[in-house]
Order: C-alpha cells, then sequence, then structure tokens
C-alpha cells in the first residue's frame, strides 16, 4: 500500500469517527438542551403564569446536561448513537464510569481519531471501551429503557411548553362568546344586495387562477426537463440541475402570501399582483411535481430509440413525452384548483380579487357582506372541487 492509500484510509478513518463519536455527542446535547428548555417553559408557564426559556444561567444548564449526557452514553443507547447506529459494548460499571467521567473531552477526537488506528475518542481509549455498530436490533419496550423514558418525557414537556407558548386557554371559548353574537346574527342574515358584485369578484378570482397557471405551464415544462435527475447528466447538466432544484426550493419556501405582499409593493394593490404572486408560486410548484414524473418513467422506450440512432428531440418526442402527457395534465387541473384557492388568501394582502374585498369587510366589521362573499368562496371551491376530481379521474 502507497504512502498515499494510507493517508486516504486514514483521513477516511478519521472522519468516520468524528461523525460517529462527535455527532452524536452534538445530538445528545441538543436533545438535553431542548429537554431544559421545554421543561423551564412548562413550568414557568403552569406555575407563574408567563414565558421563561431558564430559571438558571445557561453556563449552569450547560454544567447539568453534559454530565447528563455522559451518564446517559456511558449506560444506554443515546438518541444520537441511534442516529449513528452505534452503541457502547460490554464492560463493567467502574469501567463505564470512567467512561462517563471522561467523555466530555469528546472535542479531542478530532487528534485521537487521526492518532488511534480505530479511531476511537478519549473516553473510549481511558475506559477501554469501544463503540460498536448495531447489527442485532433487539426490540425493547420504551419503559425498559432510559432513552425511552427521556423521549416519553421531552414529548410531555413539548406538548406542555406549546400549550404556554401559544397560550391555550379553552375557557375563554366560553368567556368571549358573547363578542361573536353580532358576526352569528350576521350570518343568519346576509346582505343579499352584494350578490352581483360577489359573482363578479368570484370571475375576478377564478380568471387570476386561469392566467397564473396558463402562464406558469410553459415555463414549468421546459424547466422541469432541466430539472429531472434522469435526464441531467453529465459536468454541464448536473450544475444546471443542481441550481435549478435549489431555486425552486427556495422559492417554494416563500409563501404566495409573502408574493403577493413583495408584488403589491411593486406593481401596487390588485388582480396583477395576485397574479404574479401565484405565478411564481406555481412555475416552481409544477416544475417539481413534472420534473418527479420526468424521473419516474419507464427507461425501455427511450433505451430502446436510443439504440436505433434517434436524436435527443426525437427520443423527448417518441419516448418521453406520451408517457408524461396525462400525468403534466392531471397535476397543472391540480395547481390550478390550489391557485383558486390561493387566489382568495393573497387577495387578503392585496393581491385582488374577492379576498381583497372580504378582508376589508372583515376589518370594518360588516359581517353581513362578509357572510354573503364567504358562502360565494365556499360554493366556488366545491365545485372546482369536484370539477378538478372528475377531470383527473379521466386523466388517470
Amino acid at each position: 500500500m502507497s504512502a498515499l492509500e494510507t493517508v486516504e484510509e486514514r483521513a477516511a478513518q478519521w472522519a468516520r469517527s468524528l461523525r460517529l463519536r462527535v455527532l452524536s455527542a452534538l445530538l445528545d446535547l441538543g436533545f438535553l438542551g431542548y429537554l431544559w428548555v421545554a421543561v423551564s417553559l412548562s413550568y414557568s408557564y403552569f406555575r407563574f403564569g408567563r414565558i421563561q426559556y431558564s430559571f438558571f444561567p445557561w453556563t449552569t444548564m450547560l454544567g447539568v446536561i453534559v454530565p447528563m449526557a455522559a451518564l446517559w452514553s456511558a449506560w444506554d443507547q443515546t438518541v444520537g448513537l441511534k442516529v449513528v447506529n452505534h452503541v457502547l459494548r460490554g464492560g463493567p460499571a467502574s469501567r463505564r464510569l470512567v467512561y462517563a467521567l471522561t467523555w466530555p473531552l469528546f472535542p479531542l477526537t478530532l487528534l485521537t481519531a487521526f492518532v488511534d488506528p480505530k479511531g476511537r475518542s478519549p473516553a473510549e481509549l481511558l475506559s477501554g471501551l469501544t463503540l460498536s455498530e448495531v447489527t442485532l436490533v433487539v426490540h425493547r419496550s420504551w419503559y425498559r429503557t432510559l432513552t425511552g423514558w427521556l423521549a416519553g418525557f421531552a414529548l410531555v414537556a413539548t406538548l406542555a411548553a406549546a400549550v404556554g407558548i401559544t397560550r391555550v386557554d379553552p375557557s375563554r371559548l366560553v368567556t368571549g362568546f358573547e363578542k361573536t353574537l353580532k358576526f352569528w346574527r350576521a350570518i343568519a342574515s346576509p346582505k343579499w344586495d352584494l350578490l352581483g358584485l360577489g359573482l363578479r369578484l368570484i370571475g375576478e378570482t377564478v380568471f387570476m387562477a386561469i392566467i397564473a397557471t396558463a402562464s406558469a405551464v410553459p415555463f414549468a415544462v421546459v424547466l422541469s426537463f432541466l430539472a429531472a435527475r434522469n435526464l441531467m447528466q453529465g459536468p454541464v447538466a448536473r450544475p444546471i440541475y443542481t441550481v435549478l432544484r435549489m431555486v425552486g426550493s427556495f422559492t417554494r419556501s416563500v409563501d404566495a402570501i409573502i408574493w403577493a405582499i413583495i408584488f403589491a409593493v411593486w406593481v401596487g394593490t390588485g388582480s396583477f399582483a395576485g397574479v404574479l404572486a401565484l405565478l411564481v408560486h406555481s412555475i416552481v410548484d409544477l416544475m417539481k411535481l413534472y420534473a418527479e414524473q420526468l424521473e419516474a418513467i419507464d427507461p425501455g422506450p427511450v433505451e430502446a430509440l436510443t439504440a436505433t440512432g434517434a436524436n435527443r428531440l426525437q427520443v423527448i418526442r417518441y419516448a418521453i413525452i406520451p408517457q408524461i402527457i396525462n400525468p403534466y395534465i392531471s397535476f397543472t387541473i391540480y395547481r390550478w384548483d390550489i391557485n383558486v384557492r390561493m387566489a382568495t388568501v393573497v387577495g387578503m394582502v392585496g393581491g385582488g380579487g374577492i379576498g381583497f374585498r372580504l378582508i376589508q369587510y372583515l376589518r370594518g366589521w360588516a359581517f353581513q357582506e362578509a357572510t354573503v362573499l364567504t358562502i360565494l368562496i365556499i360554493l366556488m371551491v366545491w365545485l372546482l372541487d369536484w370539477a378538478s376530481a372528475r377531470l383527473r379521474e379521466k386523466l388517470a
């Protein structure tokens, strides 16, 4: 074995050791730190009626959770060890105690893992114990393990903390009911004079969805071929695929409401801003759906045509498009259905359509007028959902 191969092997062993020892330790500390915060939130809310993330300085928290993580690692398969699929095998209690006492030295694994042939941590070297990969999984009831109890306790603490953070108080449903009487009376007596205006706004909302979907399809179709892993192979194609996927993930993570606010500032409030917001979201969403369909095609026809000497365009025309045309149409109808619903929501932040007028009525406490628009929205969504489902069944 050459010196270069030896160095490469040692570097690979070092990287693997860090993943096993350092990553698992950080995960355990993170889990226990989260548990500390969740318990503090729960106790402070239910005991004092206020939110407090810690009753002690953060240095005190570290002084507690580090020994807890050390003892946990010495006597049970922790959350971090479960993630890396390893466990501390065998050894008497005295050696496990040495392992627990020296476990906080895990950052020094950066050095010991490169020197030790097995890539062990300081705690393993000093205690004589070694982390071993779990090859035979022995299922035990959660209440028979420390990790199970900690996980259950973390779940309870999380739910309790969620109640405190969100200020859930069911009694307010009773004490505040009187404030809603005006709203319930308005529902019982909607102002039907607005029916004509409501129908016009419904039409505007539907056509916002139509133009956004229709405009998004050509862009999404082209981009889907560039975002399909099986079609984008090679030194030039793969970076294009990676960039498109990253941009698509980022764009989808920004909600359509945020895009509507951006475009409302950009082009002014109204239907155009709403269409642009739906358009951006539709392009990246359809691109992902279309690309995943391309990645799931049967490669047989593609290979057969390629073997006959067909060029790239001929392969796409005769081997790929016949497999994707119906799913593409189905995804497009589904996206249009989504856009109709979203058009109402983006309208509430300045995107036009029926949502823009509805939020104005609600802000002005004009509940009779808002009730008419709400009824129309419900009917519109129900009818379009029914029609969309029937069309997709035909294409299935």
